[in-house]
């Protein structure tokens, strides 16, 4: 069940007076000291409402965060802990628990690299002194796909909070076919991962562009210019590609053929979320596809090298044929 931060914040609180058995704790004081602790830790000036503090109470008895208080009234009016010695922070953890913990912390230090996640390395380090105090060998058995080589992830964190805050930045961008970088202003919209690179969706001049961040050379922001908000839905804007590349031409329905050895890889890890199975053969399985055509559409299919076979449009068919005899004249030229 998710929990918001306010939530959590008055949890944490509602234990601590009933902690203090030197003081009668009405309902009107748990609600004051919740109003107070939001005001502490989120500067968040809010009267907590006597119902609200009610659900606290009501959720804090129950199984359903696992914190099962017993929390009584007594007097017909006062609350506490039925236990003295009872907190929440003191709910013994399972077995179980351990498990799932263990498991998300290997997950998470995976990315101990990645920008974003920088500040939680002290947070990981405090949950692995709890979590591993009596398992010091343990090691990872999930590994994720990731380039320690990977340039322009100093950049995630700056283009993040620009979103977020809605500002303009210059970027120096320098493509491959650039000899030097090139200033623009951007209003940037959408951060985007493929292929374990990152791409900023950005708009320059009204127009939408789509910037590398290992290509990115510095980013500065512009305060003096009004954002552009167009409030961008990614899986809207790529619901037709494979990859980045969007253009404004229609999807084209594309027909192809995969042998029947590698028919099931693309079966259960599709080209593209339209892809549909047309008919299934002795010598593999005819698939379409509803997308624009793009470069990496392109590179998807010849990296199937002999396995594959666009059979429509012509158009994609033809190119990807002039690619593949220009292959065989890179092999050839090789051979003299």
């Amino acid at each position: 069940m998710p929990i918001n931060k306010n939530a959590l914040i008055r949890y944490k609180t509602i234990d601590k007076c009933l902690q203090n058995n030197y003081k009668q704790w009405t309902l009107n004081d748990l609600i004051e000291a919740c109003s107070d602790a939001l005001y502490e830790y989120e500067g968040k000036d809010i009267d907590v409402s006597k119902r609200t503090v009610q659900l606290d109470i009501q959720m804090m008895r129950s199984d359903k965060l696992g914190y099962n208080a017993p929390i009584v009234v007594y007097d017909r009016k006062y609350y506490k802990y039925e236990d003295p010695d009872y907190s929440i922070v003191n709910i013994p953890v399972t077995d179980k628990d351990v498990k799932v913990m263990n498991e998300a912390i290997q997950v998470l230090r995976q990315f101990k690299d990645f920008s974003l996640f920088k500040e939680m390395d002290g947070v990981l380090q405090r949950l692995e002194d709890s979590v591993y105090a009596s398992q010091k060998n343990n090691r990872a058995i999930i590994h994720l796909d990731k380039n320690e080589q990977l340039k322009g992830l100093e950049f995630i964190d700056v283009i993040y909070e620009a979103i977020q805050n809605k500002k303009v930045i210059d970027v120096a961008y320098q493509s491959f076919s650039a000899r030097s970088s090139s200033i623009m202003k951007v209003h940037p919209q959408l951060l985007k991962e493929f292929n374990n690179r990152w791409f900023l969706l950005a708009t320059n001049k009204g127009k939408f562009i789509t910037l590398a961040l290992d290509r990115i050379v510095t980013i500065d922001i512009d305060n003096r210019l009004e954002y552009q908000d167009l409030q961008v839905d990614g899986d809207t804007y790529y619901k037709d590609v494979v990859g980045v590349t969007v253009s404004n031409s229609k999807p084209l329905r594309i027909k192809f053929w995969v042998d029947k050895k590698n028919a099931p890889y693309v079966i259960t890890k599709p080209f593209h979320t339209s892809q549909r199975i047309i008919e299934t053969r002795e010598d593999g399985t005819i698939f379409n596809i509803l997308v624009q055509h793009n470069f990496e559409l392109e590179r998807l299919i010849l990296g199937f090298g002999d396995s594959i076979e666009v059979l429509k449009p012509k158009k994609l068919r033809d190119r990807i044929l002039r690619k593949l005899h220009q292959s065989v004249k890179n092999y050839s030229e090789i051979d003299k």
